[in-house]
């Protein structure tokens, strides 16, 4: 019998939705995922997270920062990048619901059985990224200290639609892109092969994701993590 860990419930202010009830609609999104294997295995899901989970996270009040004309590399603008992490845990309790869900037993437990990937001894980080125009990335396979990647769409401009993850083969061409809609996501285990990017093209407002890892303990920048002295069990 799996062992149930207790979750702590968000704060009743401020988020509608507490961990328990993530816990239960990502484990369901999991269930209903479909899985692609071209050009490598990577899954697709939807309705990832509560509707008002959903909103909660959107309405963060973190402003988009500027380019200032550089991209290709998240880490070029890493001043600016927003987590949720320990402070953005005790400030926003959205924040706080959505990491405990991410760190529940139950959660790392069945990403585990679907994606076959171990998870002991990670740790989680989430990242709030607000993309805008003049965003790109290069193709990168996030091979290394990552070994576990979802990318969860969050906002809902009709004109979005495109801006979903690109995705390549082995020799970095472009072999096509997922589809990105609010509370969407994709998920992939990182290998060599696993090659994503965004590829530069106009965005209209704000293109807003929550990039979701758990990291080994080779991870240096330990304030981004959600729970630097939790490792997953």
């Amino acid at each position: 019998m799996r062992e149930n860990v207790a979750v702590k419930r968000a704060p009743e202010h401020g988020a509608k939705s507490g961990a328990e009830d993530v816990v239960r609609a990502f484990i369901g999104s999991i269930d209903r995922g479909q899985r692609s294997d071209q050009p490598y295995r990577h899954w697709s899901l939807k309705e990832c997270l509560p509707a008002d989970t959903l909103d909660d996270i959107i309405a963060l009040p973190f402003e988009a920062p500027s380019l200032e004309g550089v991209s290709g590399k998240r880490e070029l603008h890493n001043n600016t990048r927003k987590y949720f992490d320990v402070d953005n845990r005790k400030r926003y309790p959205v924040c706080e619901a959505v990491a405990q869900a991410f760190q529940d037993k139950r959660v790392t437990s069945h990403i585990e059985k679907v994606f076959g990937t171990d998870l002991k001894g990670t740790y989680l980080r989430m990242e709030f990224a607000q993309d805008i125009d003049g965003f790109w990335l290069e193709p990168h396979s996030d091979l290394g200290v990552k070994l576990f990647t979802m990318l969860l769409y969050l906002s809902k401009d009709p004109s979005h639609s495109d801006l979903g993850t690109d995705i390549y083969g082995p020799d970095k061409r472009h072999a096509g892109r997922s589809h990105f809609a609010p509370n969407a996501a994709m998920i992939f285990v990182p290998a060599d092969i696993t090659f994503h990017g965004f590829e530069k093209r106009p965005i209209k407002g704000v293109r807003t994701s929550l990039i979701i890892n758990y990291v080994t303990t080779e991870w240096r920048a330990r304030e981004q993590l959600s729970f630097p002295e939790q490792p997953i069990a």
